[in-house]
This record gives C-alpha cells, sequence and structure tokens, in this order.
C-alpha cells in the first residue's frame, strides 16, 4: 500500500543536527496518521507521500520546518521566590496561560541566580536545523476511529503503552508526535 491521506505509518527513524550531533532515535518503530494531522513534521510528510514500505530518506530540515525559529519574545525573567526549591537549569513544567483559549506553555529554566529564574518558553530545538532520517517499516489504512480522533492506534502508537491519560502526543524530544 502506498502513502497517502489517512494512511497509518509505521516508521523508524533518526534526528540529529545539522552538524550530524545526535538528538534522538526510535527505539522501537512509530506510526503517525498520514494526511496533515500534524503527527509528523509537514516537509516530511510530503516526502513521505506516496511512497510504500521500504523506503528510506534522509534530509535538512531548517528551522521553520522542525519546531521554528528561535524567538526572544519567549524568554522571561521571575523572581525565584516564585519558585518551590530546589531548582535546577534544565528543570522544565508547564506554565498556566494568561488566556483560558491558549495551550499550556513548556517552560525550561535557562539560567539561575540567587534572585532570579530565566525561563524560556521556544522548543529546546527552536532555531536548529536539523537531519530528519527515516525508513518506512508498515502502511496500512487508517480506522475511522484513527481519522476521527486525528492520531494512529496501533501497536506502535502512544494508545498502546498502557498510559490512559498519555493522550497529549508529548514525546521526549517535546514535539508533537514527530514534529
Amino acid at each position: 500500500m502506498k502513502i497517502g491521506k489517512n494512511s497509518v505509518v509505521t516508521l523508524k527513524y533518526k534526528l540529529t543536527d545539522a552538524q550530524g550531533e545526535f538528538i534522538e532515535e526510535t527505539d522501537e518503530p512509530v506510526e503517525y496518521l498520514h494526511g496533515g494531522y500534524d503527527g509528523i513534521f509537514p516537509r516530511v510528510e510530503e516526502t513521505l507521500d506516496g511512497q510504500e514500505p521500504g523506503f528510506k530518506t534522509a534530509m535538512q530540515l531548517e528551522p521553520q520546518d522542525a519546531f521554528g525559529e528561535y524567538d526572544a519574545d519567549q524568554v522571561r525573567v521571575e523572581a525565584r521566590s516564585k519558585f518551590p526549591e530546589p531548582l535546577e537549569v534544565g528543570m522544565r513544567f508547564e506554565g498556566v496561560p494568561e488566556d483560558e483559549e491558549e495551550e499550556p506553555e513548556i517552560l525550561t529554566i535557562t539560567d539561575l541566580t540567587p534572585e532570579t529564574v530565566v525561563l524560556d518558553a521556544n522548543h529546546p530545538l527552536a532555531g536548529i536545523a536539523l537531519r530528519f532520517s527515516c525508513e518506512v517499516l508498515e502502511v496500512r489504512e487508517a480506522s475511522d476511529e484513527e481519522i476521527a480522533h486525528g492520531h494512529a492506534h496501533g501497536a506502535h502508537s502512544h494508545h498502546d503503552d498502557g498510559d490512559e491519560d498519555d493522550d497529549d502526543g508529548e514525546h521526549e524530544h517535546g514535539g508533537q508526535a514527530l514534529h
């Protein structure tokens, strides 16, 4: 079967920065629902469209094709007294949006002083060109339920990890599914 709208694609992938420094690689195959459901970087989805199992590709993703440009306006300084101790650079937590319609932000502590905490709401890979390589392992038709939910539910998706409350699509690199 060829990859097309409303197909579930199983693949393995590796992500490095443009200089080849390792970022992430799949231990187990992953699945995503193909066809504009935001389950993978759009440029990767475009490249995979019409392909079949066994297809391999490697591509460079500029920041705008991956996690976006770095936005200095997403960095803010807060009083350390607002936070529980202990604090460490690199800690991440969910911020409460000012507008109820907005999604919560994931904030990373990037610097600490005795009086302040520097918080960055940019994705950790924002502003970085990436190399994405993958191999398509399987392609199947999506179920009506998968299409209605907008993501895959198979053996290699986040629905199969035993965590019923894990429907946010977040993975270790902090992106949605594979984007």
